[in-house]
């Protein structure tokens, strides 16, 4: 296994021991598109802004005769106002008015303000419905996806799902996938209902979708079961590994000779402490001693990493001389029936 010898080695093999750890965790990511870590929450006001595209309803109350806006009514209501991409609206005799930022109370003194300028008696009330600028999109993996709109800037995203249904218990260890200015944010719905600071304030414009867990590991070999085995956790050590499969076989299993394997990019090589040396790199796991086991909580799972227990060396003699049993008991067979 160890081609530390030869001249030309295809693979690298690294002891994963407790002193190794702390440097083998800063090697790159591997298996799965790595997104941007969550965030914790924070607390924003608890009233919304206008943003570009909300639109907003305006009612002017003028009761004076001969006014500019009225039309012989008190109440006269301007066909409704979409927020440009320079944030304001455009009013008849007072021009635009600029109210992106603006709560909707801090819009409708905006507007009174300069309406009074050409109807001195007159009132304003103002309406505002989020655009897509304060609403988010959930997009699947909920009882009813669809646009929502924000009722005030500290809207949490728990909050969201609620409104969206609640997340489909179908799922098999569902994810957050939040989309939001280009960045992509992952992590588990379990541990957002665990940790109240992960439970973050959504903004106008985030995309949402709660998707199954994808990342899994293979696990060969002398354990109990070889299977694929999906993450469990966001995070799965060595021992989290070996217990998903069911541990080692007693009867076959070389605690000894617990191997990792796992094929990174080509640009993730860096020669030295610093990274992996080749793209296809061994772990190797001694169980048998106490350094072997806290190393192997601290060695982190990567997805698509294959997990092989070796066999014991006294497992695989009886393997060869069972077969060589077997080959002698053929021979004997053929003995007798030849005579």
């Amino acid at each position: 296994m160890n081609q530390g010898s030869s001249e030309n080695p295809t693979f690298q093999v690294v002891e994963v021991t407790r002193a190794a750890t702390p440097m083998i965790s800063t090697w790159p990511y591997t298996g799965y598109e790595e997104h941007s870590t969550w965030f914790h929450a924070d607390r924003g006001p608890d009233s919304s802004v206008i943003q570009t595209g909300d639109r907003i309803d305006v009612v002017v109350w003028d009761n004076q005769e001969n006014s500019l806006i009225s039309d012989g009514t008190k109440q006269t209501p301007i066909p409704p106002l979409t927020v440009s991409s320079s944030g304001s609206v455009f009013l008849p005799y007072v021009g635009d008015v600029v109210v992106r930022g603006l709560t909707a109370d801090s819009a409708r003194d905006r507007i009174q303000r300069k309406m009074e300028m050409i109807v001195p008696a007159a009132q304003v009330q103002v309406q505002v419905s989020p655009g897509r600028n304060n609403s988010v999109d959930v997009a699947s993996g909920v009882g009813s996806p669809g646009r929502f709109p924000l009722e005030n800037r500290n809207t949490r995203i728990m909050s969201v799902l609620a409104l969206a249904g609640g997340v489909n218990s179908a799922l098999r260890h569902p994810r957050v996938r939040l989309q939001r200015n280009g960045q992509v944010y992952e992590t588990r719905v379990e541990s957002i209902l665990a940790e109240p600071s992960m439970n973050i304030r959504v903004q106008g414009g985030d995309q949402i979708a709660i998707v199954e867990d994808a990342r899994s590991f293979t696990v060969l070999g002398a354990s109990r079961e070889q299977k694929l085995v999906y993450f469990e956790k966001e995070r799965m050590n060595a021992l989290d590994a070996l217990s998903a499969a069911g541990g080692l076989n007693p009867g076959r299993a070389d605690p000894q000779g617990i191997l990792i394997l796992r094929e990174y990019h080509p640009r993730d090589l860096t020669p030295g402490p610093r990274g992996p040396d080749m793209q296809q790199v061994i772990f190797s796991v001694d169980m048998t001693n106490a350094d072997g086991l806290f190393a192997a909580r601290q060695f982190q799972i990567m997805p698509n990493d294959t997990l092989m227990a070796t066999e014991s060396p006294i497992t695989a003699a009886q393997t060869i001389m069972g077969l060589f049993g077997t080959v002698i008991g053929v021979t004997s067979s053929v003995n007798n029936l030849s005579n």
